[in-house]
């Protein structure tokens, strides 16, 4: 669901990019250790999580079945570890129109269709 929403009219190489982030999120211990618990962190609220489309209200039911399936396929090979991670270990990504303050805290590692992924800064004492 995740793929689908976030990344459905993204090229391949970003659908793929918003999957790695939320299994690079599960593989840290600063998020859930689940898939599910990723996804759903901060839902409680409507427009508190992580990811919008998961508490804004709105039907979560894929209405476009192609789309679907591919996203569904892709999931399935991201799981099996079949598909390098091109976000280089980012936790965090917004698209390309906004500008959102927490992402100056971050350090870009990639830019992969509309979206800008980030991981945390590395101290300049770590070699």
């Amino acid at each position: 669901m995740n793929i689908y929403h976030e990344a459905r009219s993204e090229p391949l190489s970003g659908q793929i990019a918003v999957a790695q982030v939320t299994l690079n999120r599960v593989a840290s211990k600063a998020f859930p250790q689940s898939v599910c618990g990723v996804v759903k962190q901060g839902g409680q609220k409507r427009n508190s999580c992580q990811f919008s489309w998961w508490c804004d209200g709105k039907s979560d039911q894929p209405t476009e079945q192609q789309a679907w399936r591919r996203s569904l396929a892709l999931g399935r090979r991201v799981l099996a570890d079949q598909a390098p991670d091109p976000t280089n270990g980012a936790l965090y990504y917004h698209a390309d129109y906004v500008a959102p303050k927490w992402s100056r805290s971050f350090q870009r590692t990639a830019q992969i269709g509309r979206h800008l992924f980030y991981r945390p800064a590395q101290s300049a004492t770590q070699s």
